[in-house]
């Protein structure tokens, strides 16, 4: 009996999850570079379904199979290709592709899978970890005893920004929209959790450090967040834009005069562009700690591949405390 070919969720026009479909696709052999996955597990982000959706500020050609991680088994390897092996348990990320069973990447952005980690937690782990540490290592320069404040600390990026924070010895106060997301951030060893819809806001925050204005502000968020959040600052603080769900903010720039402030831009993709063997140690650090047991994603709930558009629209709407998967196979 021939084997089932593997499948894949693509579309031939950007769109919401309707626009999708489950089909048969087979990548065929890796190039000489590459190494093909069968992939166990593929991580859904807000940022994937913005991506499937032609809203985000770079458009994927179609046709387009989603999804920028994953984790799974080497089943064949290039002919150039030597450190990795048929066999080998791996995680990877990279510009969509991954809401499949079979996968041709470059093994340059293959590594293998911290054994702590399921193929489940794997999944979710390399995107979200690498922007957070990037985000305050290189950007924000956090160092042990000074305060973060973490917007949206419940999703994909704020939970790794808590448990990284927490490993640089700083402070963390997380922000979260539900009781559900403010115990996970607790849980991921947030010293404090506020209420981010609380009218009192500032207040809290204010309370929960001492009365005094926060170093750095870890901001996935956006929107209405952002402003407060900046104000929150003390002298010389900075304020780490991650990313915009929540709407893009208009800030008043005499803000950062007055409180000798900075505000950061924070680009995963482009820095992995622009500076490569940075973002490969950065992600050799990160992958450390994993396999020491200090950093682990939480997984909130799990989809078969079957039920992608259900998937996509639980991590669209943003209400998880953790991360959302889709699992291939049994």
């Amino acid at each position: 009996m021939t084997a089932p070919l593997p499948r894949a969720v693509r579309a031939d026009e950007l769109g919401p999850p309707a626009n999708y479909a489950l089909v048969d696709h087979d990548p065929g052999p890796p190039s000489p570079t590459q190494v093909r996955i069968s992939i166990r597990a593929a991580g859904i982000s807000f940022v994937d379904v913005l991506t499937a959706g032609g809203g985000y500020q770079v458009k994927p050609p179609v046709p387009f199979i989603p999804g920028s991680e994953c984790a799974g088994v080497i089943e064949a390897v290039g002919s150039e290709v030597s450190d990795l092996a048929v066999g080998d348990k791996v995680v990877a990320s990279g510009w969509g592709g991954m809401f499949a069973e079979a996968v041709n990447l470059p093994a340059r952005v293959v590594r293998r899978m911290p054994e702590a980690l399921s193929f489940e937690e794997a999944a979710v782990f390399p995107v979200s970890y690498a922007t957070a540490w990037h985000a305050l290592v290189d950007r924000g320069q956090l160092t042990a005893g000074e305060t973060l404040l973490v917007l949206g600390a419940g999703g994909a990026t704020g939970y790794a920004a808590v448990q990284i924070g927490r490993h640089l010895g700083a402070r963390v106060i997380g922000s979260a929209s539900s009781e559900e997301k403010r115990a996970l951030a607790l849980a991921g060893g947030a010293d404090a959790a506020i209420d981010a819809r609380g009218g009192d806001w500032r207040d809290q925050v204010k309370a929960a450090n001492g009365g005094k204005g926060v170093d750095v502000v870890f901001d996935p968020v956006g929107g209405e967040a952002t402003d407060p959040a900046f104000r929150s600052l003390a002298w010389n603080g900075r304020h780490l834009v991650i990313g915009f769900p929540g709407g893009i903010a208009a800030l008043k720039t005499n803000l950062p005069l007055l409180k000798g402030a900075s505000l950061v831009g924070v680009d995963i993709r482009q820095f992995g562009i622009f500076e490569p063997e940075k973002s490969e140690a950065n992600r050799d650090a990160v992958f450390a700690l994993a396999a020491e047991g200090k950093l682990r994603p939480a997984v909130a709930r799990t989809y078969p591949l079957e039920e992608f558009r259900a998937a996509m629209a639980d991590a669209a709407a943003g209400k998880s405390a953790g991360r959302v998967v889709l699992v291939m196979g049994d």
